[in-house]
């Protein structure tokens, strides 16, 4: 395999001259060491102090457009005045307080950025819920993260409330509406009380009456934050039990921002001066294509585009052809997804319709990518730059990246690790707290351990599976990898019971779980299979109770009652016989899958 670091274009320092120049002490990555509860740890020295520094940067970016959806715009300064306005509004009329919990259960809407960054004004742990979750399971996570407040929709509202009896610690929801109002913007939902069994009545507030009109000169309001608090709760689902909250601190997010900041400096050094001169300069502009519920969509994109100046277009749904729209209409600079994103954009019937010049880069993670898309990407944005890179929730989103000319040399790899950020494959059979120390061998294959600033705290309030998964500051990835001559990551297989849908994870146990709640089913399996845009869809394989009779159908009706869209399987087999088990009474899930599909591979 050709050495990508050396063999670069004449004139083009290679990817370890950059590494070097950037994090050279007094340069702008220079690391240094810090304990971080009782863990010696690799930070960036410069890195923003906390969230709320990040927040301040928003101001310094005035009247430049930031938010953009459907006819809406905000400037950076209406967005700053509207996030301090609400921050003060949370303490004096709400009571928060410093490490209470703020949640957001809504789709993408300025409203949710607006709800994410004053709660962080106001000192508060910021709780993004999964807006495809159901109302069983946003109210565990309203009542499982402790949430005093919690932003929302409508239809999350309307999924929530019938739960409210369960969520005894929530003292007040604000409410927003996406409905446009005839005389023009949106519709103002209505105010009041909802009545909840055994508890007194939870009050409803507009959106608007919490902004009202926030004063030209506005200041956050005066609260102390370390770095070490807490900031955020990702919750992820788990392969037993329920979600788990992945608690991320204020350092965590802002290296996150840095390791992003890091590659995007490196990219610009590494580019030829043709490629330099195709770029138009001028504001970046994102289209935001992924949940802000997600690591990736609020630590990656909104928090980035926040320090940056980046101008996020929001969509309030995606749509291939609406996204090339927007792609000529403002001038979109970047943006990706998961792959199956992508895919949809290249493949729809108006891109040749569309002037797409503007996009500069296509990135793209939370899904195995097909090699080929890279090529396809190049051939449909000569001038935009694929990457790929590899995170988790538990990694407060970038862990690995691979991008230009590393990721066209490496299209299997999700790239090397950031400055900051530590990995190894650890064999099956080890048992140690920390990697064993062992001779560089890029063909061994073992768990992916990570370790660095960005690895979350651990779960809220559950110190066994925090326990399981941390150890002495390495994260247990639960992926199975590979690490090259050169330091890229190639991610192998997935140690986890898990299929990854179109960039959702979709845990088997709790599909399993829900499918035999139904009366018909004595025992069931769940797989994942082959999709050529989801990369997986989510298969079951079905042993019926004697005498009872059920239809696909019936069980998908079934398990959307529980479990969010994307958890609800599309393909059914049903058997007579047992599901094959090992000696300790595991299904022998690849056994299985192999009957049943032979060795087509995931895409």
């Amino acid at each position: 395999m050709a050495d990508t670091d050396e063999s670069t274009v004449a004139g083009v320092p290679s990817r370890a001259e950059i590494v070097a120049t950037l994090t050279a002490p007094d340069a702008m990555f220079a690391m240094e060491e810090r304990i971080i509860r009782g863990i010696p740890t690799r930070i960036y020295s410069s890195a923003p102090a906390d969230l709320r520094a990040v927040l301040d940067l928003a101001g310094l970016h005035g009247d430049k457009d930031f938010l953009v959806y459907e006819d809406e715009r905000w400037t950076f300064a209406e967005f700053r005045r509207a996030a301090a306005a609400i921050g003060h509004t949370l303490i004096e009329r709400f009571d928060i307080q410093p490490g209470d919990r703020v949640a957001i259960a809504m789709r993408n809407l300025p409203e949710w950025i607006i709800a994410f960054w004053a709660g962080i004004a106001a000192g508060a742990i910021v709780v993004p819920l999964n807006a495809w979750w159901v109302g069983e399971e946003l109210a565990y996570g309203l009542d499982d993260s402790g949430t005093k407040v919690v932003f929302v929709d409508e239809e999350r509202r309307d999924r929530i409330a019938p739960h409210l009896a369960s969520i005894p610690g929530l003292a007040a929801m604000i409410v927003t509406s996406e409905e446009p109002d005839p005389s023009g913007g949106r519709r103002i939902p209505a105010g009041g009380l909802l009545e909840r069994e055994g508890l007194p009545p939870l009050p409803v507030v507009p959106f608007t009456d919490v902004l009202g009109t926030p004063a030209d000169d506005v200041a956050l309001p005066a609260v102390e934050i370390d770095a070490d608090a807490d900031a955020t709760i990702f919750y992820t689902s788990g392969t037993t039990g329920r979600p788990k909250g992945a608690v991320g601190t204020h350092r965590n997010a802002v290296t996150n921002l840095m390791n992003l900041f890091f590659v995007s400096t490196a990219g610009s050094m590494r580019r030829t001066p043709e490629q330099a001169a195709a770029s138009p300069g001028g504001q970046n502009c994102n289209l935001l294509s992924v949940p802000l519920f997600h690591a990736t969509g609020c630590l990656a994109i909104l928090v980035t585009n926040t320090a940056a100046g980046g101008k996020l277009v929001m969509m309030h749904h995606f749509d291939p052809a609406r996204a090339l729209e927007l792609i000529e209409r403002e001038q979109v600079t970047m943006f990706g997804g998961v792959p199956a994103m992508v895919m949809q954009v290249l493949d729809c019937p108006d891109f040749a319709d569309r002037d797409t010049s503007s996009i500069q880069t296509v990135s793209y993670g939370g899904a195995p990518a097909p090699p080929d898309l890279v090529r396809r990407i190049k051939e449909h944005f000569p001038t935009g730059a694929p990457s790929n890179g590899y995170g988790l929730t538990e990694t407060s989103a970038m862990t690995t990246m691979n991008s230009g000319d590393d990721y066209v040399a490496k299209p299997t790899s999700v790239g090397p690790p950031a400055p900051v950020v530590d990995v190894a494959v650890v064999p099956e059979e080890w048992d140690g707290p920390e990697p064993p120390v062992l001779e560089p061998d890029p063909d061994r294959i073992g768990e992916l351990w990570i370790k660095g600033p960005n690895v979350v705290r651990g779960y809220w309030n559950k110190p066994e599976a925090t326990a399981a998964a941390f150890t002495n500051g390495w994260l247990h990835s639960g992926d199975v990898a590979r690490i090259d001559e050169e330091g890229f990551v190639h991610i192998v297989d997935r140690a986890k019971d898990m299929i990854i849908r179109g960039g959702e994870n979709v845990y088997c146990v709790e599909v399993e779980a829900a499918l035999h709640t139904h009366p018909a089913v004595a025992d069931c399996a769940v797989i994942g299979v082959p999709h050529p845009v989801l990369s997986e869809e989510v298969g079951a394989v079905i042993v019926l109770r004697p005498g009872h009779e059920v239809e696909g159908d019936e069980l998908a009706r079934h398990v959307r009652e529980h479990l969010a869209g994307f958890n609800v399987p599309t393909r059914y087999w049903f058997r007579s016989e047992e599901l094959p088990r090992n000696p300790a009474g595991k299904i022998l899930k690849r056994e299985l899958r192999t009957e049943l599909l032979g060795d087509q591979p995931v895409i």
